[in-house]
């Protein structure tokens, strides 16, 4: 069975840990254990992960330059890529002895420039200001900015995910018996121009709506969405909540959930499972289980 695994930013950094290399590589080893536990019950294994401190640090360290010698995101998120999927590739192989090998490819994910959230940025990077020097920032490096919380920070886009243009690359390293790490952080966002030549984009894409999107053009059995949470819960939040352990597309798309944290999660298990297999969503260390069914929420179509 081909398995997409998405690791939530919890498996890079645990809540209020400082952003250390040290903390990450600690994280990252814990998470290797359950992605090989994966490999090692017979599954080919792509894995996907979020990035979304690691590019806010890069955002801070830019704030030190004046706003033409900053990096733009797409640029940092290929750097995010490549630090991060370093850190998952080598501990994953030492989780396995060097038995398989595994490689990490910094994918292109391609989005529509027609795609409404161009019109209407929602998505905080960056560091957080007060008002006054958001609005000073804003000014000089041409920014949209809101307010979050107490502060003010950056919002860029996050359309949708509508192509990935290193899936055939992607299929050569799995035909070859290679465990990959791609498309982190929703991948490096990229449009087409009119000669059919592509460029990277001020745009941050979703994290799980890519790795659903990976995991429909790749074919693969499951989708696993893995979290700090052990399954979708009704009602939660409230003294009524109780875990979900089954779902159809429909189902949980109607679902009353956070827009922050589960329901990105679901929606994209639903896009998946209504196009190819099962979705299944739950805690990283029960990544077995989920597949087998005696873990997490599983999203699938009745039969």
């Amino acid at each position: 069975m081909l398995v997409v695994a998405a690791l939530g930013g919890n498996a890079l950094l645990k809540r209020g840990e400082p952003l250390t290399a040290t903390a990450q590589r600690d994280n990252v080893r814990l998470a290797t254990r359950a992605l090989a536990d994966i490999v090692r019950a017979g599954h080919n294994l792509v894995v996907t992960h979020g990035n979304g401190p690691q590019v806010g640090l890069l955002a801070l360290q830019g704030a030190a330059y004046r706003p033409d010698e900053a990096y733009p995101l797409d640029v940092l998120g290929a750097e995010t890529e490549g630090m991060i999927g370093y850190m998952i590739e080598q501990e994953l192989e030492n989780a396995l002895s060097h038995d398989r090998p595994v490689a990490t490819l910094l994918t292109q994910v391609v989005v529509d420039r027609a795609d409404p959230a161009f019109g209407k940025p929602t998505k905080f990077v960056g560091p957080v200001y007060d008002r006054e020097e958001a609005e000073t920032r804003a000014k000089a490096a041409g920014w949209t900015i809101a307010v979050d919380g107490d502060n003010w920070r950056r919002v860029v886009p996050s359309p949708k995910p509508v192509e990935i243009p290193d899936i055939r690359v992607l299929q050569l390293l799995l035909d070859q018996g290679v465990i990959i790490v791609c498309a982190g952080g929703g991948g490096i966002p990229v449009m087409r121009r009119d000669d059919g030549s592509m460029i990277g984009v001020e745009a941050v894409i979703d994290k799980d709506a890519a790795s659903a999107l990976l995991a429909r053009e790749l074919g693969a059995d499951a989708l696993l969405l893995l979290t700090d949470v052990d399954a979708v819960y009704r009602y939660f939040g409230t003294e009524s909540a109780a875990p979900i352990t089954d779902l159809s597309p429909t189902e949980a798309r109607v679902l009353d959930l956070p827009d922050g944290s589960m329901r990105p999660k679901v929606s994209a298990a639903s896009d998946f499972a209504e196009a190819v297999g099962f979705a299944g969503i739950g805690r990283l260390q029960d990544a077995v289980a989920i597949l087998d069914g005696s873990a997490g929420t599983r999203v699938a179509q009745a039969r």
